[in-house]
């Protein structure tokens, strides 16, 4: 019998999330063998709410096309863990139920790691009760940080946005003839690929001078030192900041000035934020510089109107192929990039088991980082510039770029 088709959104939205998920769609419209595509708000969460909507209106390829540049999640997203089956087997039952009352055959996950984790319980219980149902993973994070992938659909665009605002605002603290330091907080809870962007702005007129990654143990007296080295060698110092950077026993920066840092999430996640004060406030009073710190905050990850066109693009492939996939037969995955070169840069798509992949980090190589630990190296550039390439160019209206919601 043939089967509906139900894709959802999870974790922390990307600009180019809505990309895979109008792979996805287009995909499953395509299929002789599904009778219809359904939307899932709020994740897993919708599941259990069976607050599904029908996605038909996207055989319009104009409208394929506004959700393709629409940024953030079009369905909504939730940060829900899925118990162990030992711990809440009803929800599970509840779960399938659904699936089974509305005819779903194919359920794809479109998030980062606690999605895939999500993935990885549903398909091992999918299989253990012998349900008719394929369940695949499709990557999405500005983290970057799945493992057996290459890299994930939305890093490239925010690793774009980071590069150019670390430009941007490296000219902007040029303008005075002064000692300075500029502070970019940017986010990466464990691992600094963001961050290490920011490298990609570096020129001879304007650079990120330093870069803090949470690969490296923090360092308040050797980052000092190397602070006032640049100060003297150029006035003007721009220092991008992971706000996960951690000392050697393991805490965050933040968690010395923030009590929110004492938070956790439903997952067990420190709560992120303040890690560019913390260290504003230290250079204020340990050097007397003119200091300020800029937070990129949530624009890293949603700021889609001068996006990468590759993100854009490998997005929407990997959401395709993962519908491919499911229809011969294939589950339990998440959707992966193997990189075949960088120069010109080349690609596939693959996919890896998802029991591989979830509640892992994939933290930036040692031999990507610089024998001081304030820099990147050419090996990290040639990784990252093919993703941060080409223009992604959006329909717009009155110079607002044009998007959709639900």
């Amino acid at each position: 019998m043939k089967k509906n088709l139900v894709v959802g959104q999870s974790g922390g939205p990307t600009s180019a999330i809505n990309s895979s998920l109008a792979g996805v769609i287009k995909a499953g419209l395509e299929s002789q063998n599904i009778v219809e595509v359904i939307g899932v708000r709020y994740g897993i969460e919708g599941i259990l709410n069976e607050n599904f909507v029908s996605l038909s209106k996207f055989s319009d390829e104009k409208m394929l096309d506004l959700l393709i540049q629409t940024p953030s999640a079009y369905l909504g997203s939730c940060r829900k863990k899925l118990p162990d089956v030992s711990e809440n087997q009803e929800m599970y039952d509840k779960i399938f139920d659904v699936f089974e009352k509305n005819n779903i055959g194919y359920f794809f996950y479109i998030g980062g790691n606690d999605s895939m984790d999500t993935v990885n319980k549903l398909s091992l219980y999918a299989k253990e009760k012998n349900y008719d149902i394929k369940v695949i993973g499709i990557p999405k994070t500005i983290d970057n940080d799945l493992y057996k992938t290459d890299h994930t659909p939305g890093f490239g665009s925010a690793a774009k946005f980071v590069a150019n605002s670390v430009k941007q605002i490296s000219h902007d603290n040029n303008v005075y003839d002064m000692d300075s330091v500029t502070i970019v907080e940017i986010m990466g809870r464990n691992a600094g690929w963001l961050a290490a962007s920011a490298v990609l702005a570096n020129d001879e007129s304007v650079s990120a001078d330093i870069i803090c990654l949470p690969e490296i143990s923090f360092d308040m007296d050797k980052l000092i030192g190397k602070i006032n080295e640049k100060v003297k060698e150029k006035r003007t110092v721009v220092v991008a900041l992971s706000e996960g950077v951690k000392d050697c026993k393991g805490k965050y920066l933040c968690e010395y000035v923030s009590k929110t840092a004492e938070q956790t999430d439903i997952f067990n996640h420190k709560q992120m934020g303040g890690a560019g004060k913390c260290l504003e406030n230290y250079i204020k009073d340990d050097l007397g510089y003119k200091v300020r710190t800029v937070e990129l905050s949530s624009l890293q990850r949603c700021f889609s109107y001068s996006g990468s066109k590759d993100d854009f693009e490998s997005g929407f492939k990997i959401g395709y192929e993962g519908v491919k996939k499911a229809l011969e037969g294939v589950t339990g995955v998440m959707m992966a990039f193997n990189r075949i070169s960088d120069e010109p840069y080349e690609y596939e798509i693959t996919y890896a088991d998802v029991n591989e992949v979830a509640n892992f980090e994939k933290m930036v190589p040692i031999d990507m980082i610089t024998d001081d630990g304030f820099g990147l190296n050419e090996k990290f550039i040639k990784y990252a510039k093919p993703l941060i390439s080409g223009e992604f160019i959006p329909q717009t209206e009155n110079g607002i770029i044009k998007t959709l919601r639900v």
